[in-house]
């Protein structure tokens, strides 16, 4: 019998990148997706590593052929690619939320379409959803609107036995704040703001998917896991 398949999109860096090593430290084939320089990835050598832009329908197309001449089949579909444009409204400009919207929404949508054929019965389909309060309001639509796509791709899906689930990630100190222009300063004075003290690592993210893959939750569909170290929890009076 051969070890579960996984394609991570997104994969090159941060929380693909974290699941990409977790999965294959637990016997996966694994296969990510990524802009830039993939020589540069760092994963193990026998992670298969693909350039693709999300947003990019032959992109997606190609990376499928891939995984379909690698693996023939797929356990896991982390689709993890988006970016994060934090703005308000009136100073979001057309490129900036079509930029949300294509990689965020379009792009995971159609990667899903184009890898139906290679889930196998009892597969896992997880996405990275949640932009949390003051990203703006169209990054928060963008994300936001993976929940309730979630739900309904998990009803479309069960009768071929094709779990579907979301994280939603809190505060995560992963490349993409720096990319931002957020300094490790400001994360600091954020993680104070967690009730467990902290901010949450890329590895806290890799395992609640590793989880969601897994027989363990093999009863859990249409379901959004939150790992925010407690944020938005509130006491019930």
């Amino acid at each position: 019998m051969s070890a579960p398949a996984a394609l991570i999109t997104g994969g090159t860096s941060g929380i693909g990148r974290a699941t990409a090593e977790l999965l294959h430290s637990r016997g996966y084939r694994v296969m990510v997706t990524g802009l830039g320089n993939v020589a540069d990835a760092g994963l193990p050598e026998d992670v298969v590593v693909v350039r693709a832009d999300a947003r990019s329908l032959p992109d997606i197309d190609h990376a499928i052929d891939q995984a379909r001449e690698q693996f023939g089949s797929l356990d896991l579909l982390f689709l993890n690619a988006g970016i994060s444009r934090p703005g308000s409204i009136d100073s979001t400009d057309e490129d900036a939320f079509d930029a949300l919207f294509d990689i965020n929404v379009k792009g995971n949508f159609f990667t899903l379409q184009q890898a139906l054929p290679l889930l196998k019965e009892g597969a896992s389909v997880v996405f990275t959803v949640g932009a949390g309060e003051g990203a703006g309001a169209a990054m928060t639509a963008a994300k936001g609107a993976l929940v309730p796509l979630v739900r309904s791709l998990a009803l479309e899906l069960a009768p071929r036995r094709i779990r579907v689930n979301a994280v939603s990630p809190g505060l995560i100190n992963t490349p993409a704040y720096s990319k931002m222009g957020v300094s490790q300063e400001m994360i600091d004075s954020w993680a104070r703001e967690v009730p467990l003290g902290r901010a949450g690592a890329a590895a806290d993210i890799a395992e609640a998917v590793a989880f969601l893959a897994s027989d363990a939750a093999g009863y859990i569909t249409g379901d959004n896991l939150i790992v925010s170290g407690g944020v938005g929890v509130h006491a019930r009076p």
